[in-house]
C-alpha cells in the first residue's frame, strides 16, 4: 500500500510562527492556492479514499483532492496535530520567555515532558507518537492494497518519518516539513517505510518548513 501523507497548506500562523496546536487556524491566501496546487498535482493519482485532520487548515487542504477524484473527505481527529497546552496561540519567543523551563524541554524533544495547561490539556510526545502512528496504521488497514492521501499536520509527518526510518523520536530533527509537499509511504501491512520526501515541486515556490530546524515540529 502507498501512503501520500501531506501536511496541510500554510497559514498566517506559520509565518509568523505562532504555536497552532489544536487551535483551528484557516488556510491563508498562499496556503489556499497550494491547496489547489496539490489538487492539481495529484489528479493523475488513484486514490480510493481521501483522509484528513478534522481542523479546518487540514481540511481544506485536503478537499481539492477529494473533489478531483469525486470522494467523500473523511474527517478524524486523531489525526490533529500535537496539543501543546498553554503553548498554543503563543509565538515561539513568547514561549521561550513565559515558560523557559517547559521550553527547554521542548526544544530538547523530551518524550515524557507535559506543557503546563491551557484550554486543554498538553500531550507529552510519546503520547502524541503513539496517536499519530495508530491512526495512520488504523487507517491503512482499512484500506488493503490500496492508495490513500491522508491531509495532517507537521508534527503527525515528523512522527511518521521517524516511524519509517527508524529514528528516534527525541533526536533532532534533520529533515523538512513543507506545506502542501508530497511525502509517500510504503505500508507492508506491519511496518512504514519511506518512498519520498517533501517533494514540492507541484508549488512553484517552496512552502514554509514546520518550523526551523532547531526547533521540534509544533
Amino acid at each position: 500500500m502507498e501512503i501520500l501523507l501531506i501536511r496541510h497548506g500554510e497559514t498566517a500562523w506559520n509565518r509568523a510562527r505562532r504555536m497552532q496546536g489544536h487551535i483551528d487556524i484557516p488556510l491563508s491566501e498562499e496556503g489556499q492556492r497550494q491547496a489547489c496546487a496539490l489538487g492539481n498535482a495529484l489528479a493523475s493519482e488513484r486514490p480510493v479514499a481521501v483522509y484528513a485532520s478534522d481542523l479546518q487548515r487540514a481540511r481544506h487542504t485536503a478537499q481539492p483532492v477529494a473533489t478531483a477524484h469525486d470522494l467523500p473527505l473523511n474527517l478524524d481527529p486523531a489525526l490533529r496535530e500535537r496539543c501543546y497546552g498553554a503553548f498554543e496561540g503563543m509565538l515561539y519567543d513568547e514561549i521561550g520567555a513565559r515558560y523557559p523551563e517547559a521550553f527547554a524541554r521542548w526544544r530538547a524533544r523530551d518524550p515524557h515532558a507535559r506543557y503546563p495547561a491551557g484550554e486543554r490539556e498538553a500531550e507529552t510526545l510519546h503520547e502524541f507518537h503513539q496517536r499519530s502512528v495508530n491512526a495512520i496504521t488504523r487507517i491503512a488497514r482499512q484500506h488493503a492494497a490500496a492508495k490513500l492521501v491522508i491531509v495532517t499536520h507537521g508534527g503527525v509527518l515528523d512522527c511518521l518519518y521517524r516511524e519509517a526510518t527508524g529514528m528516534p523520536i527525541e533526536a533532532e530533527r534533520n529533515f523538512g516539513i513543507i506545506n502542501a509537499a508530497i511525502n509517500r509511504l510504503h505500508w507492508d501491512g506491519n511496518r512504514f517505510s519511506l518512498l519520498q520526501w517533501a517533494d514540492a515541486r507541484h508549488l512553484e515556490v517552496a512552502g514554509l518548513d514546520e518550523i526551523d530546524r532547531s526547533h521540534p515540529a509544533a
